[in-house]
């Protein structure tokens, strides 16, 4: 009996609910012990949601997943085919470190319009989002593809291997557990973009076109119904990233993911 409540509670998904469910009793001890128009409680934010209905919501949602979802997949595209390049012309490093180190310094703030001006209000969610998702798989990208066997690299090095040669059939297999890792933590980054993006203006649907509307009309519990959803799909996210990882890598530790 001890033993497997003991097992029960090693899995993975026990600690996110116990620490949801202190969240949501944290918030609703603070909410009742202190009234505050801009800090509503859970039961009202769920009346919100209620109120406000499924098409409010799945139109808004929808729209940024497409936008985050390009967004996520150009700024993975370019992060991967850069590391790859790196490995092959090692000279280009420091150049492909330097450029994902000022993508991520920028303050996406203070970038978001110029990128609305450069790219037009439509396609700048996309690029903000591409944006946050770059240094993150770079980096990932790199320390992974940078992990294979110097024994397998010699190997295929004597049977006459290109440097590609090695990329595609070992460096590629090693690295993709830091990918995926990498793949997982760029999620929130993706669906952050598109919502600054969206926030920024020049677009019709979109959680960040919600919220903006929201908080100029002083909605509160519709704000943070927003805020919510938008951490639950990126933990939805980033979980099905973890999940295909597992599957794809059985070899990989899980310390490493």
């Amino acid at each position: 009996m001890l033993s497997s409540i003991r097992m029960t509670l090693r899995k993975p998904w026990v600690g996110g609910t116990v620490g949801i469910v202190l969240l949501l009793a944290v918030w609703w001890i603070f909410t009742t012990s202190h009234e505050n128009s801009a800090f509503p409680n859970p039961v009202k934010v769920a009346r919100s949601v209620v109120d406000d209905g499924w098409g409010f919501y799945s139109a808004n949602i929808g729209s940024t997943i497409g936008r985050a979802g390009w967004g996520y997949l150009i700024g993975n595209l370019v992060a991967l085919a850069l590391a790859a390049i790196v490995l092959v012309l090692p000279r280009l490093e420091e150049m492909v470190s330097q450029m994902g180190v000022i993508t991520n310094c920028l303050p996406i703030t203070a970038v978001g319009p110029l990128v609305m001006i450069i790219f037009g209000s439509r396609v700048s969610a996309i690029v903000l989002s591409a944006m946050l998702v770059f240094f993150t798989t770079l980096v990932g990208s790199l320390v992974g593809l940078k992990s294979a066997s110097r024994t397998m690299l010699d190997v295929i090095s004597a049977y006459g291997g290109s440097s590609w040669t090695q990329v595609w059939k070992v460096r590629l297999i090693a690295a993709l557990p830091s990918v995926f890792s990498a793949l997982q933590v760029a999620i929130p980054g993706a669906v952050l973009g598109a919502i600054v993006g969206e926030y920024l203006g020049g677009i019709d649907t979109g959680i960040g076109v919600a919220l903006n509307a929201a908080q100029r009309q002083v909605q509160p519990e519709r704000v943070w119904a927003l805020s919510i959803i938008t951490g639950l799909i990126s933990l939805f996210g980033y979980g099905l990233v973890g999940l295909i990882g597992r599957c794809l890598t059985p070899w990989a530790k899980d310390g490493h993911r």
